[in-house]
């Protein structure tokens, strides 16, 4: 079977599917992979910019598959055509190899050699921080009761352990406003729109420290980024503006507005514009800290059921949380490392691709519907 998820590999990293640009069509790798799902109901759906989804369905099952299809761009760093697998020794170097095509391809070969029910749900939007797929999936197939999914596997790099909690996700953008003057005034010191911002950083990073003792499914701590910093004209003039963009990953059992209201709080009213989240994407699981432990403990439970060793909770996102949100038990279960997604020579070991491909081979088989 190795041969064959390797051969469908090779296919799908040829086509371009890099987010941005997010030039993403209906055709293209969805001809492809139309092709080689025989048997199954397939229904190709755009939903706008770029972000192209599949559902593919054979028979009545109640888990969904999912695997994301774009990859994030490729860089001048990689040392040949990044869109043409090659085979160094034990691994397979491809864009999308580790993050994640490899699993789609595990998928096309676990169902050519099964005949059970199977769901496999194709997205092209993850990379984008634009759920678009992912939503207009959960708002028909779930909310509107099309069908009846109770289950969702969300294919992310783990080395093929089932990953149960995860943190979320909020980035935001802050504006501060000033009073222009000469940096010799009294007044520099407060009405500079700089000092307001750096002000607000020094009692945010207080703040996130003294979480430092939160924990939840192996995760500790408030992780949180202040990625940049902009205002000001020159050294000798107060400035009259500046804008700042943070970010943090909260533990499952932490309200993302509760965050929200105590960051915003650390600001100095008279000297704030506007504070505006630009993108959340919730933990997994979602709920209260009661809620999400029973939550991470019927997926574990899944898990066991399934056959798939379970891994440790990870800080990185993903779009099992979604799932999750709408009430489906999910975990995040794939081939590869998520040191090696993103990278310049991204690969994915031969031994991951077969593992992931045997274990779905094994789940479709026996027909395991929980």
């Amino acid at each position: 079977m190795l041969s064959k998820t390797l051969k469908h590999l090779e296919a799908l990293v040829s086509f371009d599917t890099r987010n941005p640009p997010r030039r993403i069509g209906t055709g293209g790798i969805f001809d492809y992979l139309r092709e080689h799902l025989g048997g199954f109901d397939v229904r190709v759906t755009d939903h706008g910019a770029g972000a192209v989804s599949m559902l593919a369905v054979r028979g009545d099952p109640r888990r969904v598959f999912n695997v994301h299809l774009d990859t994030v761009p490729s860089s001048e760093a990689w040392s040949a055509d990044p869109l043409k697998l090659r085979i160094d020794g034990e691994r397979v170097i491809g864009l999308g190899a580790c993050d994640i095509k490899g699993a789609a391809a595990g998928l096309l070969t676990a169902a050519s050699v099964t005949a059970g029910d199977a769901a496999f749900l194709f997205s092209t939007d993850e990379e984008a921080n634009d759920a678009r797929c992912i939503a207009a999936f959960l708002e028909r197939n779930v909310l509107a009761g099309d069908h009846g999914f109770s289950e969702a596997i969300i294919a992310e790099p783990t080395r093929c352990e089932a990953v149960l909690a995860h943190r979320g996700i909020s980035s935001v953008l802050m504006k501060f406003r000033g009073v222009a003057g000469h940096a010799s005034g009294a007044n520099a010191m407060h009405a500079s729109a700089l000092h307001q911002a750096i002000r607000w950083g020094g009692r945010a990073l207080d703040h996130v420290e003294a979480q430092a003792h939160q924990r939840f499914g192996g995760l500790t701590g408030l992780r949180f980024n202040i990625g940049r910093v902009e205002g000001g004209i020159k050294a000798n003039m107060i400035a009259p503006s500046a804008e700042l963009r943070f970010g943090f990953r909260p533990l499952p059992s932490m309200s993302i507005d509760a965050l929200h209201e105590a960051l915003r709080g650390f600001a100095d009213e008279a000297a704030l514009e506007s504070y505006q989240e630009t993108f959340r994407g919730p933990s997994l699981p979602g709920g209260d800290v009661a809620d999400a432990e029973r939550r991470r403990l019927e997926a574990r439970d899944l898990a066991d059921e399934l056959g798939l060793p379970i891994g440790n909770a990870v800080d990185f996102w993903t779009e099992a949380s979604l799932f999750s949100a709408a009430g489906l038990t999910a975990f995040v279960y794939g081939p590869g490392d998520i040191a090696q997604a993103h990278t310049a020579d991204e690969w994915v070991e031969l031994a991951q691709l077969q593992r992931y491909t045997d274990s779905i081979v094994r789940i479709l088989d026996t027909g395991a519907q929980a």
